[in-house]
Order: C-alpha cells, then sequence, then structure tokens
C-alpha cells in the first residue's frame, strides 16, 4: 500500500509547473551583460515569463545607457544542493546581452557651455 502511495505522489509531482519570476544576480555593466536567475527544486517545471524577464533585463540595460537587452544563450543550469549524486535545488539563469547605445551614455558626462 506504501508504494502505491509512493507511485502516486511521484506522478503528481513530477508533472508540476510552477511559474517563477527571475530576479537579478551577476551582472556586468562593463560587458553589457545581464543576468537573471530562480531556484528550482526537484521534480518541478518553471515557466518563466519571457516578457516580464526580457522587460527586467531591458531597464538594466537602459540605467547603463544601453538601448535594450535581448536573450543570449540557452538558460544556465546548475545544482547548489546534492545529495549524494542526486540534485536537491538548481540554479538557473538565463542571460542578456546589452546591446545599443543610448544618447545618454554620451550626454552623461558633457558639461553644458553657454
Amino acid at each position: 500500500m506504501k508504494t502505491v502511495y509512493l507511485i502516486l505522489a511521484t506522478a503528481l509531482l513530477a508533472g508540476c509547473t510552477v511559474n517563477k519570476t527571475p530576479v537579478p544576480v551577476k551582472s556586468s555593466e562593463v560587458v553589457g551583460v545581464v543576468r537573471l536567475g530562480f531556484d528550482l527544486a526537484p521534480l518541478q517545471t518553471a515557466k518563466v515569463d519571457t516578457y516580464v524577464a526580457q522587460s527586467a533585463a531591458s531597464h538594466q540595460c537602459q540605467q547603463w545607457g544601453y538601448i535594450a537587452a535581448y536573450p543570449y544563450g540557452e538558460p544556465i543550469k546548475t545544482c547548489s544542493v546534492t545529495s549524494g549524486s542526486v540534485c536537491l535545488s538548481q540554479k538557473v539563469t538565463l542571460e542578456y546581452q546589452c546591446r545599443g547605445v543610448g544618447m545618454e551614455r554620451y550626454l552623461k558626462d558633457e558639461s553644458v557651455v553657454q
């Protein structure tokens, strides 16, 4: 009977999709790369709103003087907590490349001459 409950619980959790909102992690203004990340528990599948993630990355890029952010590469998954050979928690990182130079970058250091 216990094995039936265990199998049912595993089947229910295996299809569990969770909405995740990535938050800024390591970013580099010089390189023009914004990294957003979130944690993922075992047996979970993450659903990320790409519009919200790209908006957050573009906002950061615009604060640095770039025009917009574009997705760069595939999501990077690293195991943050292990037990033996089983990964108990993953960190997922999404990378965005800042592109385009806004006029603010040029005007930031300009002084007004009258």
